[in-house]
């Protein structure tokens, strides 16, 4: 330890080389208790810990699999799910969160402070809270989804972040116990844990098991030998026939699927939907009904993460009705 003077004191971290300095308690007696951990300051854009932030916060994923996240809500969800957080990161105007995230701060949490402009240089939004955290996501396999009567999303080929962001928070809000995410051929599903699926998730990621990059064989199988009936989500009969001419399931509407027992719903690309193939391997296909067109060119479809955010709904109905009648 370095002292600069009774007011400042500067510290070396193991590993990082960087010079931080104390700064002054908030007022507040929550906040005061967070500033009492490790907090440092942050002053140059060479920083090694800035640089790690502004790596995780662009979606760059090292091989520890450390992601970045940022804003109030997301920061307070990281340290309020079990998962291993290494650092937060408070800019200027952020020290005024930080009361809000106190209660779930573990004592020993490095907390690190850097100006507004630095913050604003590695921050993914446009207008940043001036908070972010690097989280350890948790390493999830398909037996981890399984517990229990088990409600999986297969997301096959989603390819927009906020589509997937918004089905993760669906599956975490109508009792899904996992997610899995699967390539379709060329194209692959945006990751679960980029910046813009996480938001789109409002924290649900970092609570939800998912299993990230599986093939869609693999899952099928996996599937099979544990007794989970999949279901297809298709567009309907009018749309889904030509890609799925040689198919023998039956054709459902979400009321007429059986969702009380072990249940994977397939979701596949927004433009191309579910491979012929997967749409075979179902075991059966469950389509939403809409109301009929009233203009010569209206709605194809529902978009993805309406489809399946209404199967989850209904999957949720069924099983909450059944426990109900067989408490």
């Amino acid at each position: 330890m370095e002292s600069t003077g009774a007011s400042a004191r500067c510290f070396t971290v193991p590993g990082w080389f960087a010079r931080l300095e104390v700064m002054a308690q908030p007022a507040s007696s929550v906040a005061r208790k967070a500033s009492k951990q490790s907090a440092f300051v942050i002053t140059s854009r060479e920083n090694r810990w800035l640089k790690r932030f502004r790596a995780a916060l662009s979606g760059e994923r090292g091989d520890d699999g450390i992601v970045g996240v940022e804003g109030v809500r997301l920061v307070e969800a990281a340290l309020g799910s079990g998962l291993t957080v290494e650092a937060v990161l408070l800019s200027d105007s952020g020290e005024r969160h930080l009361p809000r995230v106190a209660r779930v701060l573990p004592a020993d949490m490095p907390v690190l402070r850097t100006s507004d402009r630095l913050f604003g240089g590695i921050a993914d939004t446009r207008a940043p809270q001036g908070m972010a955290a690097l989280v350890r996501p948790r390493q999830a396999t398909i037996e981890t989804l399984l517990p229990g009567t088990a409600l999986i999303v297969a997301l096959v080929g989603v390819q927009d972040p906020g589509n997937v962001g918004t089905i993760v928070r669906a599956a975490e809000a109508f009792g899904a116990s996992g997610v899995a995410t699967c390539p379709a051929e060329s194209i692959g599903t945006a990751d679960p844990f980029g910046p813009k699926a996480l938001r789109a998730s409002a924290g649900s990621a970092l609570r939800l098991p998912i299993v990230h990059g599986i093939s869609p064989t693999v899952l099928l199988a996996q599937l099979r030998i544990n007794r989970v009936k999949a279901y297809a989500a298709v567009a309907g009969a009018e749309q889904s026939g030509d890609r799925a001419s040689n198919v023998q399931s039956p054709l459902l509407s979400p009321w007429e699927a059986d969702w009380t027992g072990p249940t994977a719903l397939l979701v596949g690309n927004e433009g191309a939907g579910l491979s012929a193939e997967l749409v075979r391997a179902a075991d059966a296909r469950v389509c939403i009904p809409q109301a009929a067109a009233t203009a010569p060119v209206g709605i194809e479809s529902v978009n993805a993460a309406m489809a399946a955010s209404v199967l989850l709904y209904e999957a949720m109905r069924q099983r909450n009705a059944s426990l109900a009648k067989h408490p």
